[in-house]
């Protein structure tokens, strides 16, 4: 039994509508993760045991704030994109260039998740066994958000 594809009966415009509509939903939940977990970084480079930690903590920390910093800018920036070129109808243009934002972003926030992960970990495991975790966790993230995702892809290409 051969499978029919989902079929729509919409226009060109209303498509770009539905566009921007889901990935605005995707936005709302991958920006407040990351502005979370941001906030969070920064309240822990003001406590003692951070300043007293090792350069290696220090490192991790000032790679994954930087990350999540960019990560939370991609995942904005398709909300400013929209409101400069509000009104101009070039919605053809500005979607996918918001999904190559909003992928980025999500890319940078699955480092950044690892690198929380890892100064977490780093305080209650030995450092060896944290890094290995939060490897595993990154590999994690890998398949769930990009392998399995482009096999289902491709077979539905094929």
């Amino acid at each position: 039994m051969t499978e029919q594809r989902y079929r729509r009966d919409e226009d060109q415009a209303d498509r770009y509508d539905r566009h921007w509509n889901e990935l605005l939903q995707e936005l709302r939940i991958a920006q407040t993760g990351v502005q979370i977990l941001f906030a969070f970084l920064l309240t822990i480079a003001f406590t003692t045991p951070f300043r007293e930690s090792d350069e290696f903590t220090h490192d991790v920390f000032a790679v994954t704030i930087v990350v999540a910093a960019m990560s939370m800018a991609l995942l904005i920036a398709p909300v400013s994109f929209h409101r400069i070129v509000f009104r101009k109808r070039i919605r053809d243009k500005m979607i996918p260039m918001a999904s190559t934002m909003t992928a980025g972003g999500l890319f940078l926030l699955m480092l950044a998740v690892c690198g929380g992960l890892l100064l977490a970990l780093d305080v209650v495991l030995d450092r060896w066994l944290a890094v290995v975790v939060a490897g595993a966790a990154l590999l994690w993230f890998v398949t769930f958000w990009y392998v399995i995702p482009g096999r289902v892809r491709a077979r539905s290409a094929s």
